[in-house]
């Protein structure tokens, strides 16, 4: 007897610590952001209920087309709890994706957001990366009211694989995802990591390194 209360016990830890792997549950109706406080919480502090108005819950503009008019030919327009303070404590946001013909949206991670996609132009190719030692890539090429899903944390990416713009709008569930774009991270990082230890990481010469880091 005392075993089996002693393995339920493991369990109910295991879903308790699930629990509080993502964004808690809100304790009230909500909790707009308070983009004027000082005080720091893990997330944005409360405004005055009394001071709260209808554009607090409000954005307009994923109906624009971004300017795509960049190297990757991609733009991402977010809108997250810095552009909308009513999603605070609510646990979602959203993205618009444009991508130029052959566009790209390069490997990157949510690191507190599985993010799922939906096609409203155009035809892309997405994919993401298993984690190790697998490594193995799962991808799909998607056309217009598709649906796919990258689980949260894991290496993603997408790409426009016509012609024409392609459009995507994204649902993400956290209101503030983040985002780690693979090579700005280990090429542009502030300060930058040594060379040496990049070189050998990648198994390749220093000197294609230090070239690599000269474009992030």
């Amino acid at each position: 007897m005392a075993k089996q209360l002693s393995h339920i016990s493991l369990v109910a830890l295991a879903f308790f610590g699930l629990t509080f792997a993502y964004e808690p549950d809100a304790l009230q109706d909500f909790c707009v952001a308070d983009p004027n406080s000082s005080v720091n919480v893990n997330g944005k502090t409360c405004k005055n209920p009394t001071q709260i108005q209808a554009n607090d819950f409000y954005f307009s503009g994923l109906h624009l087309m971004g300017n795509i008019s960049n190297p990757l030919g991609l733009r991402v327009t977010p809108v997250t709890v810095a552009q909308l303070p009513g999603l605070n404590t609510l646990g979602i946001s959203m993205v618009r994706i444009d991508l130029a013909p052959w566009g790209i949206n390069p490997p990157h991670t949510h690191p507190r957001a599985t993010e799922i996609i939906t096609v409203l132009e155009g035809s892309i190719q997405v994919g993401f990366i298993t984690s190790d030692p697998e490594n193995r890539l799962i991808s799909k090429v998607l056309y217009k009211g598709d649906v796919f899903v990258f689980p949260v944390g894991l290496v993603h990416f997408q790409r426009n694989i016509g012609n024409k713009s392609a459009v995507v709008i994204g649902a993400l569930s956290s209101q503030n995802p983040g985002a780690i774009t693979i090579g700005n991270a280990v090429f542009g990082s502030n300060p930058t990591i040594s060379s040496d230890v990049l070189a050998k990481a990648f198994q390749v010469d220093k000197k294609l390194i230090d070239q690599l880091k000269g474009r992030f």
